[in-house]
């Protein structure tokens, strides 16, 4: 081995050292600039990591595979932008609480659940297994955690006062239980200013939110990266998930909402395939998945769903 590889190899194993040597540095730490409008410190080891991750695999690895070496062109800032994201995190509390019946909302009425004593569940939210846990009448169930926040939206104009309990075209209170850790949510900026508010931890909840509640939960971490990307025309919210691209739906009645949740998705298939609308339909009727997102704000919700490993 000559004195040049023995030399690299002791750096990076220094590199690999030093960075375990800063595991016990407090969250608030992690999350500090090294100085003001410059990079995160975790945002800076995730940096160097993906591009360890990146010469490994395309190099590294090749080399020893006695395999041709072709390295791509790599687009720089959409890696730097990568490396940022890849360290966004949505960690929930200790705790949740999940409650139903007794209050008259319109589902309760429909299911003779008015005139129950509300019941609340306490739910106990384990951050090492990403468990919750909570008891019915001595016996415990157990659910697997999947957090996101429910609220992420814009008001919809300036001036007055806007309730952040419906979804619309410019965000709100989604709750799409599909925008976890990893998502990206697009957004029509309807002010100047933008105002983005974000809330409603959720620790999990299924598809249309059936008592009113998920298992509502504080947020330890709740870490975002915001863009303002000025080429892109949007009506209606889009997002990329990691389950799949997702267009979304808002309107008082369901029928409604499933055509603007289609519409979105129609137009995003044209965009991504080169298809047009009637292709895409046709082609999405053996594909795309619609869910009701929730029916419990008012605004009831409906989702798209084109998962990216659908086609071969």
């Amino acid at each position: 081995m000559t004195k040049e590889i023995e030399h690299l190899l002791q750096t990076f194993e220094e590199w690999a050292l030093f960075v375990k040597t800063m595991n016990h540095l407090e969250e608030k730490t992690w999350n500090s600039s090294m100085e003001e409008g410059k990079w995160t410190i975790k945002s800076l080891v995730s940096h160097v990591m993906l591009w360890d991750r990146y010469f490994y695999k395309e190099v590294i690895e090749k080399i020893a595979l006695k395999q041709p070496v072709t390295l791509k062109h790599i687009n720089f800032e959409e890696f730097n932008r990568k490396a940022i994201e890849y360290v966004n995190r949505i960690v929930p509390g200790s705790y949740g609480f999940t409650s139903a019946g007794g209050y008259p909302n319109w589902q309760n009425q429909k299911l003779h659940l008015t005139e129950v004593e509300e019941l609340s569940l306490n739910w106990r939210l384990d951050r090492q297994t990403m468990n919750g846990t909570c008891e019915i009448k001595g016996k415990s169930f157990t659910v697997s955690l999947s957090p996101f926040m429910g609220v992420v939206g814009m008001p919809p104009e300036s001036g007055g006062i806007h309730t952040t309990w419906p979804p619309r075209y410019c965000g709100g209170n989604i709750d799409c239980k599909e925008l976890v850790q990893g998502s990206k949510l697009y957004l029509p900026i309807p002010v100047d200013g933008g105002y983005l508010a974000i809330g409603d931890g959720h620790a999990r909840q299924g598809d249309g939110e059936v008592s009113c509640q998920a298992i509502e939960c504080p947020m330890k971490v709740v870490d975002v990266t915001l863009s303002v990307i000025d080429d892109m025309i949007l009506t209606n919210p889009h997002a990329h998930t990691p389950s799949g691209w997702i267009t979304f739906g808002f309107h008082e009645d369901l029928n409604e909402a499933t055509v603007q949740a289609l519409d979105g998705m129609l137009n995003l298939m044209g965009e991504l395939y080169g298809l047009d609308r009637v292709e895409a339909i046709a082609l999405g009727s053996a594909v795309i998945d619609l869910r009701i997102t929730q029916i419990v704000n008012g605004v009831k919700g409906v989702h798209a769903v084109l998962p990216y490993d659908v086609f071969k």
